[in-house]
């Protein structure tokens, strides 16, 4: 009977397991790095430690889309598009996610038995409000591989965010975030922030690193997990041949590709991600406020355990008006809704050319700033009314956060 997924890890990389065969919990780190590098393989391969990948899939490893811990590199390409690798493509309708053939996103890779979804082409397109931002994205589809998409069905590009520091905002207590909370707008500021499902990804849909990390192997990687144990990942029972392709599952400790012990170090691994240091001059934190950017992107909010976690995030709901709504809702969050991003980072997109917002369409700090709308109008008004000075002084502050 084939070993436990790591059980074989542990032994490729010499690391010695605890009674019962557990990992030992100082090692789990060092193991769940090995599986967040791994390249996945589709079943059957010689290499059985590794395989069950999709069959359909967005992604061979999880550092395929979040290389050392970090997020998309999404920098425009020469022709102006962006490379489709490094966005996935949603899918949703009026009534939440997903297309009843093509499920929760088009997968872009398949294996020998089963097609790829679709071919993916993203463009910068002219924006219809110039005064928010010069470009939107433009999406194409070809080659669907299972027929048209339902007519109610919309598509949104989505960029993989930073993993960097997700570690600490799983400690920040709830209570923090419910207090936080003001969907009637009582103190009459005009920010409504609300509750999401949980406090992780665009639209605050899962709760903890764990059902993040979960929700991720089985959507962009086609790996099943001990809470979500289907082997075909995103497939349908609209794409036969993926339902009932070969997968990973048979053998594995608890019939599924990733059991509870490779998760658990797989979770270790990206709680452990330090977060990201900041280079920021204190000088532009008085006009961050001035501005009322911190009305959301909070500075600073203490964990647990009382000390300070500066991802300048609310970890909640906010509506941003219809200049960045998506196409459908998701969980409790509205078209329009999306969880305040962390900045923490910004400075490293910044320095490596990336774009920014949910679906990368903002080239700059600045494009990312005027595109908010909504309950942010009024800090996006008063960005707008700072002096030149003023406005490359703050732009420098969040640009070495």
């Amino acid at each position: 009977m084939r070993r436990r997924l790591t059980l074989v890890l542990v032994l490729a990389l010499g690391i010695g397991v605890a009674a019962g065969g557990a990992v030992a919990e100082p090692l789990d780190v060092a193991v769940g790095k090995a599986l967040f590098d791994r390249v996945w393989v589709p079943s059957p391969a010689s290499t059985r430690g590794s395989d069950g990948l999709g069959p359909l899939h967005s992604a061979r490893s999880c550092a395929a889309c979040h290389a050392g811990g970090g997020g998309s590199k999404t920098a425009a390409q020469s022709d102006g598009s962006l490379d489709p690798s490094e966005l996935v493509v949603r899918l949703g309708t009026d009534a939440g996610p997903g297309d009843p053939v093509y499920g929760l996103q088009i997968q872009r890779m398949g294996t020998a038995q089963v097609a790829p979804e679709a071919t993916v082409t993203v463009d910068l397109a002219p924006s219809p409000s110039p005064d928010l931002g010069p470009t939107i994205i433009g999406i194409r589809l070809d080659a669907l591989a299972y027929g048209p998409l339902d007519a109610r069905t919309r598509i949104e590009a989505r960029r993989a965010p930073s993993l960097r520091g997700i570690g600490w905002l799983a400690q920040i207590p709830q209570a923090t975030l419910e207090a936080m909370a003001d969907p009637e707008d009582r103190n009459g500021d005009g920010v409504s922030g609300r509750l999401g499902n949980g406090r992780f990804g665009w639209k605050a849909m899962e709760p903890t690193v764990v059902t993040q990390t979960e929700a991720a192997l089985v959507t962009d990687l086609g790996l099943s997990t001990p809470h979500r144990p289907s082997h075909a990942g995103d497939c349908t029972r609209g794409e036969a041949a993926c339902m009932t392709a070969p997968h990973g599952n048979d053998g594995h400790a608890e019939g599924v590709e990733i059991p509870s012990d490779a998760l658990r170090a797989l979770v270790a691994y990206v709680a452990a991600l330090p977060a990201p240091r900041s280079s920021a001059d204190a000088d532009g934190s008085a006009l961050f406020a001035k501005t009322g950017c911190a009305a959301c992107h909070v500075p600073a909010l203490n964990s647990a355990g009382g000390r300070p976690v500066p991802a300048f995030t609310d970890l909640l709901l906010h509506d941003l008006g219809p200049g960045l709504a998506g196409g459908f809702p998701e969980g409790t969050a509205s078209p329009s809704e999306w969880r305040t991003a962390p900045l923490w980072g910004l400075g490293v997109g910044v320095r490596r050319g990336d774009r920014f917002l949910h679906d990368a369409r903002a080239a700059t700090v600045d494009e990312a700033i005027r595109w908010h709308g909504g309950e942010a109008a009024s800090a996006r008004a008063r960005y707008l009314a700072l002096t030149p000075n003023e406005a490359t002084r703050l732009l420098a502050y969040l640009e070495g956060l």
